[in-house]
């Protein structure tokens, strides 16, 4: 059958996916998706909506993924022809994260979203590839709900399964069960999870400081305090800058109420509240102000009630500093409304009585000394204050390895002295260019290659980052039948560069590469 395509919605989309990211560029997309409908242009509605999504996923909007992957299937069923195999393939994958949303919004419908799993239960078949991923969604929502049985009922299913696709990351599975192991109490067969060797290795950049988190409360509660203060400071090493880390900062705040550490947990309170005016999802934002709300409660009990935490302006909201116990009320309020809210639509108390549970908590351990963590929220001005940190010297392979231990990364450095490190869907190259070595260049290479048939959309996408973001600075490697997307960050540091200035220079390279391969990763 012929494709129909409208020559000025093809044009428009264009100059759509030109604009400034923001919500101009979301209400341009939203009306030409709209605008293909009414013409029958299928094919530019499928783009503007596969946009649409890519532009929901930057922006952290996840809970509004239902209705477009909801409005690509239905075009897709109705003409098969119109997806190629990686959009079909790409497609099933954005239907997994249409479900999920519902475990961190209470703004997405129930039924939707049970629509949109039983629909992707019958795509992928009883004993497909991906019935894994179904079992697991399943299992996922079903506690979610506060449905416990089922929720074990589809956890025999999952575990020690692999799932396919669309299965999300499978080195991150271990971590997935155990927190749920976790919610039920089961300490040791959570630790047990994580530990246990998982067969071929898998590579995935957010191990092993997740997997690190989903042992903490497990070690603390069966005597392992040692082991799980160790975790925390390394794991937290990493959480604390890295905005797609918010979800386990809700941890690291309990191990600190129950394991006794209040100092650093106000600590750690002060330095991430400014997250929670902007969070990754809902259900982080409620798990984050409820542990909050509980170091508050025992640093009051403990006679810390007196300090004071500055709470930032945002929006039309002024500064100001809260003393502790007026931090854990605020706290308190936003979690319980937000908990509240998941039961509105879920027509349970499961959360409401969860968080009151957090709350009623108390140390299960005594304290014990923390290890040394020149990276964490007791030293944040550490560097800064010390001499070295401000000492000017010349550029060297050292000073940018180090700085990548400071944070608590992984890397390897090639026999051509290259630094390399992989950050999610970033593989990330450090070296030093110039006839001195006096430039840090940092080379930025999405893990996501398209194929050359797709040269001048990548041209464009190159064309667009460019025109709307000054790092890093993008462009279109072309292979031959494939293209590596990548970018460039380029310092002149002829005068030389002191520790605390090459650490902010990697974390905005790592930061803004990440960006990068993660709109690279959302192309339709």
């Amino acid at each position: 059958m012929t494709v129909h395509r409208d020559p000025a919605l093809v044009s428009a989309l264009a100059d759509a996916r030109d604009l400034p990211d923001g919500p101009d560029r979301l209400l341009a997309l939203e009306r030409l998706a709209e605008r293909a409908d009414a013409a029958g242009d299928l094919r530019s509605a499928l783009d503007a909506r596969f946009a649409l999504i890519e532009a929901y996923l930057l922006h952290g909007e996840r809970w509004r993924l239902v209705e477009p992957v909801r409005r690509c299937r239905a075009a897709a069923d109705y003409r098969p022809e119109l997806l190629t195999d990686d959009e079909g393939r790409l497609l099933l994958r954005l239907q997994r994260y249409a479900v999920e949303a519902l475990l961190g919004t209470p703004r997405v419908g129930l039924d939707q979203t049970r629509s949109l799993l039983d629909d992707l239960a019958h795509r992928v078949g009883a004993d497909g590839p991906d019935a894994p991923t179904v079992a697991e969604l399943r299992c996922r929502i079903a506690d979610h709900l506060g449905d416990e049985p089922t929720a074990r009922h589809w956890y025999q299913r999952w575990a020690g399964t692999v799932g396919g696709p669309s299965g999300g990351c499978p080195g991150c599975a271990p971590a997935r069960r155990a927190e749920l192991l976790a919610g039920w109490g089961e300490w040791r067969a959570a630790l047990t999870e994580l530990r246990e060797p998982t067969g071929d290795a898998v590579e995935c950049t957010d191990q092993p400081e997740r997997a690190l988190v989903a042992g903490l409360l497990p070690e603390l509660r069966l005597g392992e305090p040692e082991r799980a203060a160790e975790a925390h400071v390394r794991a937290y090493r990493r959480h604390r800058r890295e905005r797609a880390a918010f979800p386990y900062l809700a941890a690291h705040l309990r191990f600190c109420a129950l394991g006794g550490h209040l100092e650093r947990g106000l600590a750690i309170l002060a330095e991430q509240l400014p997250r929670l005016d902007r969070p990754t999802d809902d259900l982080s934002a409620m798990e984050f102000a409820a542990a909050g709300a509980l170091v508050c409660a025992l640093a009051v009990e403990a006679g810390l009630g007196v300090r004071t935490v500055p709470r930032p302006a945002y929006g039309g909201r002024p500064a100001t500093d809260l003393d502790v116990a007026t931090l854990g009320a605020l706290l308190l309020a936003i979690s319980n409304e937000l908990a509240g809210s998941f039961d509105a639509r879920n027509g349970t108390g499961h959360h409401s009585g969860r968080m009151a549970a957090w709350l009623a908590e108390r140390p299960v351990a005594a304290p014990v000394p923390l290890p040394a963590d020149d990276a964490g929220p007791d030293a944040v001005d550490a560097a800064s204050d010390s001499d070295d940190g401000r000492e000017v010297a010349t550029l060297t392979i050292d000073m940018i390895t180090a700085a990548l231990d400071r944070r608590g990364d992984r890397y390897v450095v090639d026999e051509g002295a290259t630094v390399v490190g992989r950050w999610g869907a970033v593989v990330i190259q450090f070296r030093r260019a110039g006839e001195r070595g006096e430039v840090l260049h940092a080379r930025a290479m999405a893990a996501r290659r398209l194929p050359a048939t797709r040269r001048a959309e990548a041209y464009a996408f190159c064309n667009a980052w460019n025109h709307d973001r000054l790092l890093p600075k993008a462009y279109a490697h072309d292979l031959g039948e494939e293209l590596v997307l990548a970018g460039d960050v380029a310092t002149d540091l002829a005068h030389g560069v002191a520790p605390d200035q090459l650490t902010v220079l990697v974390n905005a390279a790592i930061a803004t590469g990440v960006a990068y391969a993660e709109a690279v990763a959302a192309l339709p």
